[in-house]
Formats: structure tokens, C-alpha cells, sequence
């Protein structure tokens, strides 16, 4: 298991509601947070089967933006 980790513009719970379900969908995501404390909304995925790159489709898909840091 490998933990990714993206730099974000999900930066309210408003869009973490709208990222959520798309994230959870995912079964090769064992789980997920957005520090939307950090001031880059710093995104942490738990995976063992997905890349960087996957990842960050996954959350374009939602409508956000996802940059591997």
C-alpha cells in the first residue's frame, strides 16, 4: 500500500462533497483525506493498485484539479 499525494483545489466541504462519492466509488482507494487546512488543500490517497496519474483522472473527473506532489 502506497500513500499519493496531490496538491488540490478542493478547498471547502461543499467540494469535498461533490469529490467524495466519486472517490469512495473507487475500490482500489483503501482512503482518502484533503487537509483543507494546508494552503495547497494537499490531497492523501491510500492505494496499492492505482497511480499517480489515475488518481488524479479519478479527481478531474469530479471537477477538480489534482497536481502529484
Amino acid at each position: 500500500m502506497s500513500t499519493l499525494k496531490f496538491k488540490t483545489n478542493i478547498n471547502c466541504t461543499g467540494c469535498l462533497s461533490k469529490v467524495t462519492p466519486v472517490l469512495n466509488g473507487e475500490n482500489e482507494i483503501k482512503n482518502w483525506e484533503v487537509d483543507l487546512e494546508d494552503k495547497n488543500k494537499v490531497l492523501s490517497v491510500e492505494t496499492s493498485e492505482k497511480s499517480a496519474e489515475e488518481v488524479a483522472a479519478i479527481v478531474q473527473k469530479a471537477g477538480f484539479k489534482a497536481e502529484s506532489i
